[in-house]
């Protein structure tokens, strides 16, 4: 399937509410939940125009994986920039509909290439230990894990063990 990523903006609000809706059962089986308030339509506006704030200050930088007709397929994000150690955290998530297809690695490769056009040159990332997807798209794209830790999941409660994993660009 083609892919691109297209930076996350006002207009998309509705169509990435619809997604993140119609997919948070799936998500919610591999990472911590974003709580019930993430899913009415008021308090998701004000988070995508608190995501769009922090990607005018150049904190994050949001983008939407989108299909070749324009279609929501997944996210991709570089968050918490750091221009003096040109360091980023990146986060990803695809769709139910759309996973198996290649999509997150071809979302990364991309996000890559753009990393150093925002003054990035070390990407980290982590996911739970049981999202065995997820490690692999990191592995094939040069992320090497670098340390494991617990946490308890602020929504749930749930201990969680993480992978950590970092790239130098």
């Amino acid at each position: 399937m083609d892919i691109y990523i297209d930076r996350l903006n006002e207009r998309d609000a509705q169509a990435l509410f619809t997604f993140e809706c119609n997919n948070r059962r799936f998500f919610e089986q591999t990472v911590p939940g974003r709580g019930d308030d993430y899913y009415s339509l008021g308090t998701f506006g004000i988070r995508h125009k608190e995501l769009l704030k922090e990607q005018e200050e150049a904190i994050s930088s949001f983008y939407l994986i989108k299909d070749g007709s324009g279609i929501i397929v997944g996210r991709i994000n570089l968050v918490d920039i750091d221009p003096v150690n040109g360091t980023a955290h990146v986060g990803y998530r695809i769709g139910e509909a759309f996973t198996q297809k290649g999509i997150a690695n071809e979302a990364l490769k991309l996000l890559v290439k753009l990393a150093p056009d925002l003054n990035v040159t070390q990407i980290q990332a982590k996911t739970t230990s049981d999202n065995i997807a997820s490690q692999k798209v990191l592995v094939k794209n040069g992320f090497e894990r670098i340390s494991i830790n617990e946490e308890i999941s602020a929504d749930s409660g749930q201990k969680l063990t993480f992978f950590h994993y970092s790239r130098n660009l």
